[in-house]
């Protein structure tokens, strides 16, 4: 899954994680169903989406995944963020990435 970014630089990914999140907000402004991992937590009117695992296409309380940071493969402290991948706390804070904890409320 993650072969296609395999080649970028994380500024690079960064930037297609951005568009891609701008993409999904468009079509839930116009109301068009979309099937994404990540993006917004939020939708007009205060509902609230799930950010769904990249892999398993689950919320993080139902994933069943190995866990582990998508940059240095730590398996310790592992939790879901908004782009629908794992990461450490180093690399959240590196990366400046919420965590999807509170997408599934």
């Amino acid at each position: 899954m993650l072969d296609q970014f395999s080649g970028l630089s994380l500024r690079e990914y960064l930037s297609v994680v951005d568009r891609a999140a701008t993409a999904v907000r468009g079509m839930l402004v116009r109301g068009t169903p979309v099937a994404y991992h990540g993006a917004t937590p939020y939708l007009g009117g205060g509902r609230m989406v799930a950010t769904l695992c990249s892999q398993c296409d689950k919320p993080e309380s139902k994933c069943t995944c190995d866990k582990y940071c998508c940059f240095c493969q730590s398996l310790y402290y592992i939790r879901l963020c908004i782009d629908g991948l794992y990461y450490c706390p180093d690399c959240r804070e590196a990366c400046d990435i919420r965590l999807a904890e509170s997408d599934e409320r």
